[in-house]
């Protein structure tokens, strides 16, 4: 069955969802959606696309190929929409705006995003809990957690992480940015968490309290560890025996135990340091005090 019909006003209409076209050629592109055909191969990787433009704008990718310049800095996009969206960082342009409370965007598909705030629309699911999101990037990003996977490599040392932001923080290490500067002192801190908590010190700011007890923190992870007092919880469980812990260092110092590890060495000698007592003429511990500990060591 013919699923194309011309209309009166010479535009080409698809009948499995009303969209009018000025073309039968964009009709044809379009029509691949409903139909799943892909019949233009990328010659470089297994991607295959609907139409040919799209396989253009793909080769791109493999060739580095940017031929839309900004005119206002010196960023270069792969397709000409990219660089129109790109410019409304520079003019302020916000054309998307939400109908319910007037707010307003950049792209369309943020403005899609947004309005499932009003809607409470949440159409991914994830295949391993009860969560739903709103976009399928905050779903990807979830899944990692149930998976494990850590795609995000350091180039620098062989830590890994599940999310962009975790390794783009992870780098200051390295780099030794502190690209957040406390204004009422001179410190500086890696992150904007770390910042907010370190500024508590300065205005004495505990905005986190605790509903079990009268106490409150500057941060929330503080929070959430003092609450496993409460709680009982101890979510770190050693792999090696049955003892568990409320954080994470405890695990990591107790692990030593088996694996005997001892990353803390003494660059004193005690004998020494008892010899040197005696020709300054100081007793500061009884004899049995030191005796005992000469033992021990």
């Amino acid at each position: 069955m013919d699923i194309r019909i011309h209309s009166v006003e010479n535009s080409f209409q698809c009948r499995l969802c009303d969209k009018d076209f000025t073309t039968n050629s964009n009709l044809t592109n379009h029509m691949r959606i409903h139909t799943g055909e892909k019949p233009f191969q990328c010659g470089q990787c297994d991607k295959a696309l609907t139409n040919k433009s799209a396989l253009i704008y793909h080769m791109r990718i493999h060739t580095g190929e940017k031929p839309f310049q900004c005119s206002q800095c010196d960023k270069a996009f792969t397709t000409n929409s990219n660089l129109t969206n790109h410019m409304r960082i520079h003019t302020g342009e916000k054309p998307f705006q939400c109908r319910q409370c007037g707010k307003a965007f950049t792209l369309k598909n943020a403005l899609t995003y947004h309005t499932r705030i009003h809607t409470g629309e949440k159409p991914y699911y994830c295949s391993y809990c009860d969560k739903v999101f709103t976009q399928n990037s905050h779903l990807n990003r979830h899944l990692r957690f149930h998976t494990g996977e850590r795609p995000y490599q350091c180039s620098q040392c062989d830590k890994d992480f599940t999310l962009k932001d975790g390794l783009k923080i992870h780098m200051r290490i390295h780099v030794g940015e502190k690209s957040y500067p406390c204004s009422q002192c001179d410190n500086a801190f890696k992150d904007n968490s770390s910042l907010i908590q370190h500024i508590g010190i300065h205005t004495g700011k505990k905005p986190y309290q605790c509903s079990h007890c009268e106490k409150a923190f500057e941060h929330n992870s503080k929070l959430i560890i003092h609450t496993r007092i409460h709680t009982g919880e101890k979510p770190y469980q050693c792999s090696q025996c049955e003892k568990a812990f409320t954080k994470n260092n405890d695990l990591t110092v107790h692990m030593r135990i088996h694996t005997g590890e001892k990353p803390f060495e003494c660059t004193v000698h005690v004998t020494l340091v008892i010899h040197k007592i005696e020709h300054i003429g100081e007793k500061p511990y009884h004899t049995e005090t030191i005796s005992i500990y000469e033992i021990s060591t």
